[in-house]
């Protein structure tokens, strides 16, 4: 199986690189329809509006790019030689990782509260929308520095 796993490397690299793309792009854009959705989307019709397009980003990009980046980030760390679990870099990626798919399941929860009408003021998902980026930071770093 290392075999197979060594040959598919540079694919599989390059395959979870596109997934995490798509996967922090939405990441990045569902809490800030929140925002407009909480503000903007007091009346029947934008509300209805803001609630089609979170379910379509979540059920159609960000869903199957979390499943896409997982699969694909498991058989890279299921390489031999790859990852060096002594140092601390793998441990601190594993627990963003963990964070941003944690914070992936509050999205998918706070755009159920939102579609029923009990979502959080704008200014919450405001601040819940700089989430992804400083774990994207501690990933990035813990990546490419390897401390």
């Amino acid at each position: 199986m290392s075999d197979w796993l060594a040959l598919i490397y540079p694919y599989a690299k390059a395959f979870h690189v596109m997934a995490v793309i798509s996967w922090m792009a939405g990441l990045f854009y569902l809490p800030r329809l929140f925002v407009y959705h909480a503000e903007r989307g007091r009346t029947p019709e934008p509300a209805e509006s803001f609630a089609i397009m979170e379910a379509k980003l979540l059920r159609l990009i960000m869903n199957p790019a979390m499943i896409a980046t997982w699969l694909s980030g498991l058989s890279l760390v299921l390489t031999p030689g790859i990852v060096d679990w002594s140092m601390a870099w793998p441990w601190t990626k594993a627990a963003c990782v963990l964070a941003m798919t944690g914070f992936h399941m509050w999205c998918a929860g706070q755009r159920r509260l939102l579609e029923a009408g009990k979502g959080h003021p704008g200014r919450r998902y405001r601040l819940m929308n700089e989430v992804p980026t400083l774990l994207m930071v501690g990933i990035v770093v813990s990546v490419i520095v390897k401390f």
